[in-house]
């Protein structure tokens, strides 16, 4: 039994339902071929009906919920190497508004699927788990949380393209930008379903959650400044993938979160990479271990061995597990304020640091906290209601600070790493 619980004084959420999870996943299987240059009128067949069938599916989720979701369908043409004439990329949102209709948490999946042929738009391409697992999950994390009301806005993104070039990925990262969204959170959610793996051995115990450490999004000044400061384990992408194995611990009956120290797989990508292009903090969520004869394969038996990638071969109980982790967590980062946006140290040639930090606009008070230089999680922590605090006996030179902001319920944002303070010489 997964039981969603963040603190005493949090109300549970129900759980996941795996059958449901299980329902949608069949459903989005049954258009045959998702693939992205596949067609956009028949009714029951393709891309198109399968992007109609997801916004039925916001569409109805809000309308139980008196109306708090509403659908948004984002469009661009994209031309590349495995879309040679161009094609329309379009991305089904389910906007939840939040008392703050500019700071926004996005869970995002891609609902386009393919086979061995990346350019073969016809033939069946079921992508059960890669990724209307994904897909599932996100609506199902909509059914859940339209239940309640929260300070930021909460984006359900199903993304097509993905596999042509993370094009949807791009064209919501692109579309944040350009509405000015404060982005706390992006979590991707891609080949989140099975658990049994290549040559047999089923790992069922953990799912990946990868993120970057030094960011895509800074310039290489910034970039030496981070490793003068020592912070390339302290992100804002990592830090949410830390803040998530915290959130996991609290999910009784749940998973572990391996905290995969990577942007992505070892040479591979998803759609949170455009998102940390422009410099949103954002993280991967995949199965603790891949089985690559159920990605991207026709679907086949050759010499006793199967391939391809049907809903036979997911586990929906592991998959509600997931959907649990990504629940809980974007509950609490949708409840938090915003972290803040900066936050200085001062303290060389003293045993105690000053920290200074600027202020949010929504929170109740702060909570620094600090760790020695030879660990990677937090270990000490402070609750202020100033801006600035110094630790007496936490010299910098061998510690980690960060401050993280905090709403009056004590929804924790995430923690933004201190550097030196540039501003004085």
């Amino acid at each position: 039994m997964i039981t969603l619980l963040l603190a005493a004084a949090t109300p549970a959420l129900p759980a996941p339902d795996p059958q449901r999870l299980r329902s949608d996943v069949e459903a989005m299987v049954a258009f045959g071929t998702r693939h992205t240059l596949s067609t956009t009128t028949d009714p029951r067949r393709g891309i198109g009906a399968a992007r109609d069938w997801t916004a039925r599916q916001f569409t109805d989720i809000g309308r139980v919920c008196g109306g708090c979701i509403t659908v948004e369908r984002v469009a661009r043409r994209f031309t590349g190497p495995r879309a040679p004439e161009g094609v329309n990329v379009e991305n089904v949102l389910g906007i939840q508004r939040g008392r703050d209709p500019n700071r926004v948490v996005i869970v995002g999946a891609h609902i386009d699927s393919r086979i061995t042929d990346v350019m073969n738009a016809t033939d069946d391409a079921p992508g059960a788990n890669d990724n209307a697992s994904g897909v599932a999950l996100v609506l199902e994390a909509a059914r859940i949380l339209s239940k309640h009301r929260f300070d930021a806005t909460i984006v359900y993104a199903v993304f097509s393209g993905e596999e042509q070039g993370l094009w949807g990925g791009e064209l919501l990262a692109d579309t944040a930008k350009q509405r000015g969204w404060t982005v706390s959170a992006m979590l991707n959610n891609d080949i989140v379903g099975n658990t049994v793996a290549q040559g047999g051995k089923r790992v069922a115990g953990h799912v990946r959650v990868f993120s970057e450490g030094i960011r895509a999004s800074e310039a290489l000044p910034e970039q030496i400044a981070r490793r003068g400061d020592g912070g390339e384990d302290d992100g804002p992408s990592r830090a949410l993938a830390k803040a998530i194995d915290g959130i996991a611990a609290g999910v009784r009956g749940g998973l572990d979160v391996f905290v995969d120290r990577r942007p992505d797989r070892f040479g591979r990508g998803g759609d949170h990479e455009p998102f940390l292009r422009v410099g949103i903090p954002a993280v991967r969520f995949s199965v603790a271990a891949e089985n690559w004869d159920a990605q991207h394969q026709d679907v086949r038996t050759e010499n006793g061995r199967v391939y391809g990638d049907t809903a036979d071969r997911m586990d929906f109980g592991y998959l509600a597990k997931v959907t649990a982790i990504n629940v809980a967590a974007i509950r609490r980062f949708a409840g938090a304020p915003a972290a803040p946006a900066t936050v200085a140290l001062r303290g060389d040639l003293s045993r105690d640091t000053t920290v200074t930090w600027a202020p949010v606009a929504s929170a109740a008070k702060y909570r620094i906290r600090w760790r020695r230089t030879d660990v990677t999680g937090w270990t000490g922590s402070r609750d202020v209601t100033g801006t600035t605090a110094v630790l007496t006996e936490v010299p910098v030179d061998d510690h980690f600070i960060g401050v993280s902001a905090l709403a009056a319920d004590g929804s924790e944002s995430l923690v933004t790493f201190g550097g030196r303070d540039r501003t004085r010489r």
